[in-house]
């Protein structure tokens, strides 16, 4: 076990926040409520943005960006939008400082207030809009697909690395369409997009659905969601994908003539997911001995540690393994060949287990003797000895049983923890003892919502898009229900 990390059945937050750290992914920062994204953390990040991004343009999105700042008055202009996120923005009021009279550093200058604020994004709809006003005149000018990289402040007085912080990095999709029906088609395609990342390359099996009315984002009409469970039995909300319809068209009067030369309001959509796929990441799969990396998304693959005690048993162990090395990178995997002198063996193989490298070589004098090599799998935790003739072609293979073993592990984790329930008092015991998803039957209603959040701190994750449809009787006032929905307690 890693050497001071608390087990996660003593304290699963603890163990969270410990490993964040000791693996060298972040840590916060002399600003309160921001993180410190350090190097090794933000490889796996830039991993995630390849990927994502790849996938992006594939569907025809392009790359832009748009200010941080935004006027108030922009964020005035759609009422829901506004409210939802009044609470949460962080506000410049002036524009200059000045050196304290009183010789004790710098003051604000009273003179040099702004005549109108401005807001510190919080999210960009506003300012894309007020933008695409400019873009669109008519219906060859749509569909925009656009999409930008950056970071956002959203207020927090209570933050977690990762998680939950003050600032944090993110993507956010912003769609024009000349219909309702495309419009609606990008919504459901970029949430099955995210699915498909979550699934494929961070191995988080994830439950694809809508938000009830409560819980949509700001100003939207529909609010698709992809849910985790991890392996504390909390769901964490891991992206989301939001049909707007006319609204912001409307607040920023962005109209384009239709081929009949009709002006209609322009139907849009946005999504985005952030730096809290870090955290899923980390709480799908690792262990208590350190993170577990899905291959797809770890930036060393395979560590190299040679075991030696003279230069003479190096070199020797140099001559062998550095073709390993040039072979693996031609398969364009990515590897690490640590031959420093400044560490022994022992360190570094728990430090490959701590920061979740998915495959660590050994290879010693008596290795090169009998042309073999120590594997060890940070999935399994299992060694095997191979030959050194064929060790690349084994580790690309392995490579792929790990990416696949890793969501399986959680897959089966998932299902062992997602429950059928009748009745409340089933729901509340199982959500007590057992925790995880429970699909239950709910009458729709916003009152019936809100009763069960505020009994048992459980929330609707989501309204399933697949699952069972059989209609039923709500198990909190009996009254008629659609389809079970997916209940959590959650991050």
């Amino acid at each position: 076990m890693a050497k001071g990390l608390t087990k996660r059945s003593v304290d699963y937050s603890q163990w969270y926040n410990e490993l964040v750290m000791k693996a060298d992914l972040a840590e916060n920062s002399a600003v309160r409520g921001c993180m410190v994204i350090k190097p090794y953390g933000y490889a796996i990040w830039e991993k995630m943005q390849q990927a994502l991004d790849k996938m992006f343009k594939d569907t025809g999105h392009q790359n832009a960006y748009f200010p941080l700042f935004i006027p108030k008055s922009y964020l005035s202009k759609e009422a829901d939008h506004v409210e939802g996120f009044a609470k949460e923005c962080a506000v410049v009021t002036h524009y200059r400082l000045k050196n304290d009279p009183d010789g004790k550093g710098v003051v604000v200058d009273p003179e040099a207030k702004l005549e109108e604020e401005l807001i510190v994004r919080p999210t960009s709809e506003t300012i894309i809009w007020s933008t695409y006003k400019n873009w669109i005149q008519s219906y060859r000018d749509l569909p925009i697909k656009c999409n930008q990289w950056a970071n956002v402040v959203r207020w927090e007085m209570r933050t977690r690395l990762f998680l939950r912080t003050a600032e944090f990095l993110w993507q956010e999709g912003h769609t024009a369409h000349a219909t309702k029906e495309e419009a609606m088609e990008e919504t459901e395609t970029m949430i099955q997009v995210y699915a498909d990342f979550a699934e494929k390359f961070m191995g988080v099996p994830v439950v694809q659905g809508f938000k009830t009315a409560n819980e949509r984002f700001a100003g939207a009409l529909e609010t698709y969601t992809i849910e985790a469970l991890m392996q504390d039995g909390k769901a964490l909300q891991s992206g989301t994908s939001h049909f707007l319809g006319q609204n912001f068209a409307k607040a920023f009067d962005v109209k384009f003539a239709g081929k009949e030369g009709k002006e209609e309001y322009v139907w849009a959509s946005s999504w985005g997911v952030s730096t809290r796929l870090m955290g899923a990441l980390i709480m799908a799969h690792s262990d208590d001995y350190g993170l577990v990396l899905p291959p797809k998304l770890a930036p060393i693959q395979v560590a190299i540690v040679p075991i030696f005690k003279s230069e003479e048993d190096l070199a020797k162990i140099s001559a062998v393994v550095e073709p390993i090395v040039a072979k693996l990178k031609d398969k364009g995997i990515s590897v690490k060949f640590d031959d420093s002198d400044n560490r022994k063996p022992g360190w570094k193989f728990a430090q490959y287990e701590l920061q979740g490298v998915p495959i660590r070589l050994a290879v010693g004098p008596r290795d090169i003797e009998n042309n073999t090599a120590e594997v060890a799998r940070r999935d399994t935790l299992t060694k095997e000895v191979v030959s050194m003739d064929d060790v690349d072609g084994y580790i690309a293979e392995l490579l792929d049983t790990i990416q696949e073993n890793i969501y399986q592990k959680a897959l089966d984790f998932r299902t062992e923890k997602t429950t059928e329930v009748e009745s409340y008092d089933e729901f509340k015991k199982v959500l007590e003892e057992k925790g995880g998803f429970i699909l239950a039957h709910w009458d729709g209603s916003s009152e019936t919502e809100q009763k069960i959040k505020e009994d048992t701190k459980a929330t609707i994750r989501c309204i399933p898009l697949d699952g069972d449809k059989t209609p039923g009787k709500c198990m909190v006032t009996g009254k008629p229900s659609a389809q079970r929905v997916l209940f959590a307690k959650a991050y």
